[in-house]
């Protein structure tokens, strides 16, 4: 049995390499590509079931795949054109490049609470920043707990090497930012809306600090907290002590110590929602890494193929030994670049074989560094140790479930540890021991 330090050890936080090459890249929109294949597991929660068939006829922003599951969000068609299969795991969608909109979308009426959630779950949003939890669950309040809520926590801190996509969003759509987080604020009846961002993006900061100033009666209650540009600094517990000084208990919900946190492209593509009734059917992709030759920031209908998505920025000026979604620290590795972006994708990259390189395992040392580096106060090498020699008692007893999967306890080992490779697969353990009963 394994000790939990989840009581006494302090998050750290430390720097990682920003490489924000894309920073200054404003958002390219790409063309439609010939075909979509729209992922039915779209984000966090029960996977939608097709309500179209093979044959049919569909528009930009059409439902064609929805859930009765309470932790679900419907998806829309991101192109005009004809369906080709219906699978249970996607539908794919051959386009006809006209990109007609569905004659059903208009900006949605809202007169109480409940029209204002399910606007949101009507327009498929989920988080943004990597998440991709159904946004209106976090917004579902009955007034009793709304009246326990009295800050909204908005995360632009972007932590993660490489993406910008945030940062753009802020630069090009600022109005739509602030304007998302006062409908937010306004629902939620919040005192206060904290916009938590990093103080590696001093422009970014200066934009949004001229337009509060000249704006203060129109957003009196929206101030920014700058951070220090670290790692994790985006995670949620991290990003709420650093913002706000409350401590988020272990197995807690933001909501529990009175705060609701939400991606800052997520609250920005909510008020483009109330202004034009498109649901969320494309989305800003940084495209970056040392194999692609036109590193950019693009925007992306959902569905369309890594590999259209790299052709579209120059193709690979070397050959791609990794190919990332999602950040290099808390990204995933996909085996093709024939796999298709999802709802919750802000990033692609290509690596070559200089910074794909894989650093040969040694054994562990006990240096603790793992240990001191987890925000989560949890033991990765315990951990990864009960995940080889399949330990499940002790899997339970060690908070898996807790962590974030960050990777600071890989970057900072210096025996090369595959500490957040098998803390994935412990955790897939766990929910199939957890299945079986």
């Amino acid at each position: 049995m394994f000790m939990k330090l989840s009581a006494w050890v302090k998050p750290t936080k430390i720097k990682v390499p920003h490489h924000k090459n894309t920073l200054n890249s404003e958002t390219v929109p790409m063309p439609v590509p010939n075909k979509v294949r729209i992922a039915m597991q779209q984000h966090i929660g029960a996977p939608c079931i097709p309500i179209v068939k093979e044959g049919d006829d569909v528009k930009v922003g059409q439902v064609i795949a929805d859930s009765e599951a309470f932790v679900s969000a419907p998806i829309h068609s991101s192109v005009s054109g004809k369906i080709e299969k219906v699978l249970p795991s996607e539908i794919i969608i051959a386009a006809d490049g006209k990109q007609m909109m569905d004659p059903s979308i208009a900006p949605p009426v809202i007169e109480n609470d409940q029209d204002f959630v399910q606007a949101i779950k009507k327009s498929g949003l989920v988080g943004l920043g990597g998440a991709g939890f159904p946004t209106y669950i976090k917004l579902n309040f009955s007034e009793q707990d709304k009246g326990k809520i009295d800050t909204l926590l908005i995360n632009a801190a972007e932590c993660e090497p490489y993406i910008t996509s945030d940062a753009r969003e802020i630069l090009e759509s600022s109005y739509d930012v602030l304007d998302g987080i006062a409908a937010f604020s306004k629902h939620l009846k919040v005192k206060q809306a904290i916009i938590g961002i990093e103080d590696k993006n001093p422009t970014v900061i200066a934009q949004l600090e001229d337009i509060l100033k000249k704006e203060n009666e129109r957003f009196k209650n929206i101030s920014i907290k700058i951070l220090p540009s670290q790692y994790p600094q985006g995670a949620e517990k991290i990003l709420i002590e650093s913002c706000t000084n409350r401590i988020l208990p272990l197995g807690k919900l933001p909501s529990d110590i009175g705060i609701v946190v939400a991606n800052v492209t997520t609250v920005a593509t909510f008020a483009r929602y109330l202004q034009t009734g498109i649901p969320l059917v494309a989305r800003r992709v940084t495209v970056d890494g040392s194999a692609v030759s036109q590193p950019q920031n693009v925007l992306v209908p959902i569905g369309t193929s890594v590999k259209d998505i790299i052709e579209f920025c120059g193709g690979y000026k070397e050959e791609p030994v990794k190919i990332l979604q999602g950040g290099p620290m808390m990204g995933t590795t996909i085996p093709t670049d024939e796999v298709t972006t999802a709802k919750r994708t802000n990033a692609i990259l290509a690596f070559g074989k200089k910074e794909a390189r894989q650093h040969e395992e040694s054994d562990c040392i006990r240096c603790a560094r793992c240990v001191d580096v987890c925000p989560m106060n949890l033991m990765p090498v315990s951990i990864d140790q009960s995940v080889r020699w399949n330990e499940m008692e002790n899997l339970k007893t060690l908070d898996l479930a807790a962590c974030i999967e960050c990777g600071l306890c890989s970057f900072a080992c210096p025996s090369n540890r595959h500490l957040v490779q098998h803390i994935r697969s412990g955790k897939a353990m766990l929910r199939d021991l957890a299945a079986k009963k």
